[in-house]
């Protein structure tokens, strides 16, 4: 399908890795130039190598998104080489401290919504000059724990992508009249993000039984099928979804906790 998004530029936060190379990767084969930012230099190097196959511009920039600043630089720097921003996927996420909401402290919970919630409406305000005059397309990458008690993580990560969830409708409402579109994006579990490859590795048995008892289509998802769906919402294909969030989790069940990551 063609979506539309030739020669529009798409900034990615996490795009050497995981879901957030594999949505820079689909955006840059339907013509967008690019713009990603990571904090390993090495994994940035390779993205932009299989990037530039498909013959767009690409900016990449070694940044904390969770540094005011490392963040500033990397729009701007995107702006200057790329000549603007459409597109912002805020991908980068996490989850700090320990399963149990009562067992964390409070700088667990801090750390938590500051990588996954504060950086993000970060991002978005440094971007928003740029989109106002011609209209943009946001999308947070949420996660399916953000609306299930049975599915978080731990609870600070659940709820850190709660507030996201919340504040992504939010923010469309705010910024509809500016004709920019933000939406979520809600994966399940992912192999090739979060360690799942890592277990599936370390305790088979045990991966086995989670992928058993928690996915009725027998695997877990796969990066580029959420980077389909982000390519989507922020193509004017996907013009009327505003301020929604779309789960991408392959009908994921809760699992009873013996058979759960170990954290």
């Amino acid at each position: 399908m063609n979506l539309e998004l030739s020669g529009k530029t798409a900034l990615v936060t996490g795009g050497s890795k995981g879901i957030g190379l594999a949505t820079a990767l689909v955006l840059a084969e339907e013509g967008c130039n690019v713009g990603i930012c990571g904090r390993d230099e090495s994994s940035l190097i390779e993205a932009v190598k299989k990037i530039r196959q498909f013959d767009v511009e690409v900016e990449s920039v070694i940044a904390d998104v969770c540094d005011k600043t490392q963040s500033s630089e990397f729009v701007q720097r995107c702006v200057e080489t790329l000549g603007g921003v459409d597109i912002l996927i805020n991908n980068v996420g996490g989850s700090f401290g320990a399963p149990r909401i009562i067992d964390g402290d409070l700088n667990d919970w801090r750390q938590t919504f500051e990588i996954n919630l504060f950086q993000g409406i970060n991002l978005i305000k440094l971007v928003e000059p740029f989109m106002a005059t011609k209209g943009g397309s946001i999308v947070n990458v949420a996660s399916i724990s953000g609306w299930s008690e049975q599915l978080a993580g731990s609870g600070q990560y659940g709820s850190a992508k709660a507030a996201l969830i919340f504040a992504t409708e939010r923010m469309a409402l705010e910024l509809v009249q500016s004709n920019i579109r933000v939406n979520t994006v809600s994966p399940g579990s992912i192999l090739g993000a979060g360690g799942w490859d890592k277990m599936a590795h370390e305790a088979a048995e045990q991966f086995m039984e989670y992928v058993k008892e928690g996915f009725p289509m027998g695997r877990l998802g796969l990066p580029y099928e959420i980077a389909n769906v982000i390519a989507f919402l922020v193509s004017p294909k996907a013009h009327w979804i505003n301020g929604r969030n779309i789960p991408v989790d392959g009908l994921q069940q809760p699992v009873p906790v013996r058979s759960r990551r170990p954290w």
